[in-house]
């Protein structure tokens, strides 16, 4: 129980220290510069991202219905242009 309550007594003190001492000076001055650097990046957030990832797979499926009916556009033109082309065909 003694060891117990003495390394309490440690650890609190240690907290105490690296709370007000030099240690948390640092981590506080490294935060802010670091926070200044990645202001300056040109840097989205993770929501930001997800919400674009999830407009272009829209985009993308729509392109591919898109593609999809020009594609039987021109076939149906070209089928429609050859009858054109060749009216001997109609007899």
């Amino acid at each position: 129980m003694l060891a117990q309550r003495l390394f309490d007594e440690v650890s609190g003190k240690i907290a105490d220290v690296m709370a007000t001492g030099p240690a948390r000076d640092i981590e506080k001055n490294l935060r802010a510069v670091l926070s200044a650097s990645f202001a300056k990046l040109d840097l989205v957030t993770r929501e930001e991202f997800e919400v674009q990832q999830a407009v272009l797979a829209k985009t993308r499926e729509a392109l591919t219905a898109l593609e999809a009916r020009v594609a039987a556009l021109e076939a149906r033109n070209a089928t429609a242009i050859a009858a054109a082309e060749n009216p001997q065909d109609d007899f």
